[in-house]
């Protein structure tokens, strides 16, 4: 396999027939509850091996994950190479397969400076629409796929005008047959929101917005939820502060943990010990009860942490630790969580 990972079924884009259009239609089909995110497993070595990367995924598949979100970015396309071998035995429609478009990097390289989140050396951002159908045709390669189920546009925050053009062009792999749902990734709620006004998306990945600690992007989700909109939920942890507690060296979206984040977790944490609830559980279950959330991704970079998210999602979290963080304070008036009792249909009174 060549660096870009080309598969024999892959087809190249523009050809006269189409490719199948997803069984049962995944526009309208249910998304699994659980997704993997693939953003760490496309670590390149030594950080990462390929093995220990293709294991975690092949646990997941395992343990029945069957909603997977990479992108080009994650390794300049490693993550889509690691992710494309392992999805090589599973039945294409048994699946729902986001990737991405509008960034990346050379091939096998992380971030530069490493963790770096933004103006990273050597990352490319195109969202012209040749640079869009060349980025699909390389994902289709790497993944060894015919079709994606979903194409987010890429951290789109600084781009919004570049990214109707990616719109466009995905809108036209979409006619094709190859691209079935556009959407936006983004860290950020307002850049989604602007873009929600400016064209038509059937879906948005949202990440570190909607978590235990913060709730910036509930206005977001509520006007998601109005419009029949779907959301993947990213970030749950806020990049590890959430995860358990307390962590050696506790990060908020990508970063030292400040002070005040510090304090509201510990807070957090301790009514969660009250009641013998691990935060990560906590945590995961608190996004999961949104109701425009049909997706939450968990992003494990060993079997132990996949087996640890697996295990939060069954935890049992009695109704009185929620009514506790509420009147604590830690959780906003009205916000939606597991033990809420409101209509879902009338969520956050923001």
């Amino acid at each position: 396999m060549s660096a870009a990972g080309p598969s024999q079924s892959a087809r190249p884009l523009g050809g006269k027939r189409r490719a199948a259009p997803p069984r049962g239609d995944t526009l309208h089909a249910a998304w699994p509850r659980i997704g993997l995110g693939c953003a760490t497993l496309g670590t390149p070595p030594p950080g990462l091996s390929d093995r220990d990367a293709e294991a975690v995924i092949a646990t997941a598949i395992d343990r029945g994950i069957r909603f997977f979100d990479v992108a080009p970015l994650y390794g300049g396309g490693l993550a889509e190479s690691r992710l494309g071998r392992m999805l090589r035995g599973l039945p294409r429609d048994d699946y729902v397969l986001c990737t991405k478009t509008g960034v990346t990097r050379p091939f096998g390289e992380g971030a530069i400076p490493p963790g770096g989140t933004q103006r990273r050396e050597n990352d490319v951002w195109d969202y012209s629409a040749a640079a869009t159908r060349a980025s699909v045709q390389r994902s289709l390669e790497r993944l060894g796929v015919e079709r994606l189920d979903v194409v987010h546009l890429h951290d789109a925050e600084n781009h919004l005008d570049a990214c109707l053009e990616a719109h466009a062009a995905l809108a036209a792999l979409r006619r094709e047959g190859c691209v079935g749902a556009i959407g936006i990734g983004s860290n950020q709620a307002p850049p989604v929101a602007t873009l929600l006004d400016r064209a038509r998306f059937e879906t948005f990945l949202l990440a570190g917005c909607y978590t235990l600690l913060t709730q910036s992007g509930a206005a977001l989700l509520d006007r998601a939820h109005a419009l029949g909109i779907r959301v993947v939920a990213g970030g749950v942890f806020n990049s590890g502060v959430l995860a358990a507690w307390p962590p050696p060296s506790p990060s908020f979206d990508y970063l030292p943990a400040p002070a005040d984040v510090l304090e509201r977790t510990w807070r957090i944490a301790d009514i969660c010990a009250r009641h013998g609830v691990p935060l990560g559980a906590a945590a995961l279950q608190f996004v999961l009860a949104h109701p425009a959330i049909a997706t939450v991704l968990i992003g494990p970079r060993s079997i132990a942490e996949l087996d640890q998210n697996l295990a939060a999602l069954s935890c049992d979290i009695p109704a009185a630790l929620w009514v506790e963080l509420a009147d604590a304070g830690c959780l906003p008036a009205g916000s939606v969580h597991p033990g809420a009792t409101a209509n879902p249909e009338d969520v956050h009174a923001h």
